[in-house]
């Protein structure tokens, strides 16, 4: 099932999207639904984030070869993870597919993407098993994790280099019944690809961060936790499109601008 959340002039709402068609709902997948007879064709509504979380988790450094680039990238000596490392990241960076990643007017040339899985829980988690975790999925979707690098080794924190309004784009819907084992990443700047890699060759997976963020933290329907990237990004500039297809969950595309 996909999940869409969208808008039109009048309103605000979910639905169940099959091929091109959206089937209007009452209510939500986090908190009981009515399914509705109204339909749109998807060219009629704008698409909207899936979902603003509750609480945004991001994956530490999760995939080897990112992490022995990065290090590389920031004169440092490689430090692969010995356990999942948790951090966050901010609402107000959500944007949907379409949108346009705004580059601030004194950023660097060094604005990256970051095509990461999009972990959707679906119900309350606490002390779960690695064996249980996926249980209380709801599904995945595909976030971009813009980063400026040269904020992100300059400051103490990652308040601006990660955080910035429209660097965490995400979408365009929740995919139900995607699995793990069969999905491959692909990033396309501008028509032509420039990463792709098996998406769950994670060093700590899903079923891993699930169990160890709930040993300490209750995780909520609606949060999300998003798994890392691979691979080396190219620099985007005005006029970019950049778009990341995870195969069995769907394309995010968005369109890059620099504030003038």
């Amino acid at each position: 099932m996909r999940w869409l959340r969208c808008q039109t002039k009048d309103e605000t709402f979910y639905g169940i999207l099959n091929d091109d068609i959206v089937s209007k709902v009452h209510g939500s997948p986090f908190d009981g639904y009515e399914q509705t007879t109204q339909t749109f064709s998807v060219e009629e509504v704008k698409i909207l984030p899936p979902v603003i979380p509750k609480t945004f988790y991001a994956a530490g450094v999760n995939y080897k070869k990112h992490v022995l680039e990065a290090a590389s990238l920031l004169n440092r000596e490689p430090n692969l993870p010995e356990k999942a490392d948790i951090g966050y990241r901010a609402n107000n960076a959500i944007i949907g597919h379409g949108d346009p990643i705004v580059i601030p007017k004194d950023a660097t040339d060094k604005i990256h993407y970051e095509a990461e899985l999009v972990v959707v829980i679906g119900k309350v988690a606490k002390n779960v098993s690695m064996e249980d975790s996926l249980k209380c999925v709801l599904g995945y979707t595909v976030g971009n994790d813009v980063s400026e690098r040269t904020w992100q080794a300059s400051d103490r924190t990652l308040w601006r280099a990660k955080n910035t309004d429209t660097f965490k784009p995400m979408g365009p819907w929740i995919e139900t019944e995607a699995t793990l084992n069969d999905m491959v990443t692909t990033v396309r700047l501008n028509g032509q690809e420039t990463i792709s890699f098996d998406t769950n060759d994670m060093i700590f997976g899903v079923e891993k961060y699930i169990s160890e963020i709930t040993r300490y933290l209750t995780l909520y329907p609606g949060d999300v936790i998003w798994m890392g990237t691979d691979g080396t990004s190219k620099d985007m500039k005005n006029g970019d499109t950049c778009e990341i297809e995870i195969s069995g969950v769907g394309t995010l595309s968005n369109p890059v601008i620099r504030d003038s």
